[in-house]
């Protein structure tokens, strides 16, 4: 298998438009690595598609993505769904009459996940839309189900922010843990450690992470929901993984590609077999 970043960034991508801050400036001259897309991972083998950032159609344009067997969701959020009319794009004839679909894409939902697209920004009546003009296939999965795709079983989980999934895939061999987003107050279970890979959330810069200097004020209600980069550390120890990637970089954090480098490589002198993502970036595992 092998994880493909289709979009490193998280919330506020990097450029944020109109933003002229030395990040931003650079992102916009440079592109990626320095520019960092929506949230969305690839894997390839099971040819899986996790999330569909606003920018998922661009992403796709640019990666090795041949064909999409499935696509997963882990959770409502807009920096992961927005895109979801790339089904369309994908999938529908316009020139052909009468009617036909060049391919109809699987889309999962974990349980949660079905719920709240039933209630949440007008999700689960586009899917219907779709699903209705035959671009995709709406596949609901109870928790502790998995779903077997070309070999791989690929079973969803909750996190501490129940509404919230990441996934374990498994097959030839290899075990591999990814999760989108949101690791707040999230221990990992026995069951997903000692993977041979994970992609997680870099979680948030409470503090500048090489001045120490307060960065989020300490009343802020976003580090009552939001990990922490310490806190991530932690969670990156427990899961005892062969190789960790960090992911969901924040425009509002300030660090630059070349930034995350220098913390890359701080972190491993520690011990820790981590990297930052970036948009392209093909992970062997």
């Amino acid at each position: 298998m092998k994880v493909e970043i289709l979009g490193s960034g998280g919330a506020v991508t990097t450029p944020r438009p109109g933003c002229s801050c030395r990040v931003c400036a650079e992102a916009r001259e440079k592109g990626p690595p320095y520019a960092r897309s929506g949230p969305s991972f690839f894997v390839h083998g099971p040819d899986v598609l996790i999330d569909t950032p606003e920018e998922i159609k661009e992403q796709l344009n640019r990666s090795r993505v041949a064909r999409i067997q499935a696509c997963l969701y882990s959770h409502w959020h807009p920096d992961h769904t927005m895109g979801r009319r790339v089904f369309e794009s994908l999938n529908a004839d316009f020139r052909a009459w009468p009617r036909r679909v060049r391919g109809t894409t699987r889309v999962f939902l974990p349980q949660q996940v079905a719920v709240d697209f039933r209630a949440r920004l007008g999700l689960w009546e586009h899917l219907i839309f779709m699903a209705d003009n035959g671009w995709l296939e709406i596949v609901e999965l109870a928790d502790g189900e998995s779903v077997d795709l070309n070999g791989v079983a690929v079973t969803p989980f909750r996190l501490a922010e129940d509404y919230v999934y990441a996934f374990l895939l498994e097959g030839g061999g290899r075990r591999l843990m990814l999760a989108p987003d949101e690791l707040k107050g999230w221990s990992p279970p026995r069951w997903v450690r000692g993977t041979d890979l994970a992609v997680i959330p870099m979680g948030i810069c409470e503090h500048d992470p090489f001045t120490g200097e307060r960065r989020i004020a300490a009343d802020h209600p976003v580090l009552r929901v939001e990990a922490t980069l310490p806190e991530t550390i932690e969670i990156v120890r427990s899961l005892d993984a062969e190789r960790v990637v960090l992911t969901h970089i924040e425009e509002i954090d300030g660090l630059s590609y070349d930034d995350l480098l220098r913390l890359e490589e701080r972190l491993r002198g520690d011990g820790l077999a981590v990297s930052f993502a970036w948009d392209g970036m093909v992970i062997e595992a």
